[in-house]
């Protein structure tokens, strides 16, 4: 069983723009971060930006490093059938947006509470989130369990296939164990993103209109691939993307070969097809 903290609060996302695996946070005590010692960036309504623990949706605006006001999305309606699933699961209904942004929903906000141990590098707590009341005191030490995961809206997102497995070193082994079992069922279904998914199989890029409307993959390596075309005015040849990835040094570890390595070493070009030659669920990456 591995020590988490749980922090209670409420779920609101007028003026926001939640995707299927961030969403704004207020926790009831103002001071529940500082009192953990976790290094979390509140808002100044309060609010923190979660990034909910070992999943990745699809990208519904991404902007490259370095290029403000450029952005990319992933094909919108599996983007968007994970973001709208994450609100429904918090309990928001009849959510309007325009673009991306919620303009209304019933209610304002939802109760909730969150189990988390971190922040990550960016002040976002990295968190497993939880709709409705804990019978748990705030700020309680809380031993996690596979059934405290499978409760939680990011085993749900993961076991209904609508968003990828992406695990980080500081998640709990055990933890991992469960979430991989749920994102391989759904996989084994071809349910969500699995109906489409081309990260090992290979996709083939001749545009960034490809990325927007067409092909499904793993988002860390969509978006490892706009920020290398980006840089390209224009050309989508993929001849140095693995120098690229190179460059950029995203850690690893393989866990079927038990050996730590870079994203380049497990990205594989062909011409003008890529894919990984590992699933998701088989990668662990080192948290920076």
């Amino acid at each position: 069983m591995m020590p988490l903290r749980l922090i209670k609060g409420s779920y609101r996302i007028l003026h926001s723009q939640p995707d299927g695996d961030s969403i704004h946070f207020f926790p009831d005590d103002a001071e529940a971060f500082v009192k953990l010692r976790m290094n979390a960036h509140l808002s100044a309504v309060g609010s923190v930006q979660l990034r909910l623990d070992a999943i990745d949706a699809l990208e519904t605006h991404y902007t490259p490093h370095g290029h403000g006001g450029f952005t990319q999305h992933q094909p919108l309606p599996l983007a968007h059938a994970a973001a709208d699933r994450l609100l429904a699961l918090l309990g928001f209904s009849d959510v309007k947006r325009e673009r991306e942004t919620v303009t209304s929903a019933t209610p304002d906000e939802t109760p909730g509470y969150i189990l988390t141990r971190f922040a990550d590098k960016y002040g976002r707590p990295v968190a497993f989130a939880y709709a409705g009341a804990s019978e748990e005191t705030d700020l309680a030490q809380v031993r996690a369990t596979a059934a405290t995961v499978r409760e939680s809206v990011n085993h749900r997102l993961l076991s209904e296939g609508l968003v990828y497995p992406t695990f980080y070193s500081k998640l709990y082994p055990d933890l991992r164990a469960e979430l991989t079992t749920a994102a391989q069922a759904a996989r084994a279904e071809g349910h969500g993103v699995w109906s489409g998914d081309a990260t090992t199989s290979g996709a083939t890029v001749t545009s960034l209109a490809d990325l927007d409307d067409h092909i499904v993959i793993l988002p860390k390596l969509f978006r490892r691939l706009v920020d290398y075309l980006a840089l390209g005015a224009g050309d989508v040849s993929l001849d140095r993307f693995t120098a690229f990835l190179a460059a950029r040094n995203d850690r690893l570890f393989v866990i079927s070969e038990a050996h730590a390595t870079g994203l380049d070493t497990v990205t594989a070009v062909s011409g003008q097809k890529i894919r990984l030659t590992h699933p998701p669920e088989d990668l662990v990456f080192i948290e920076a």
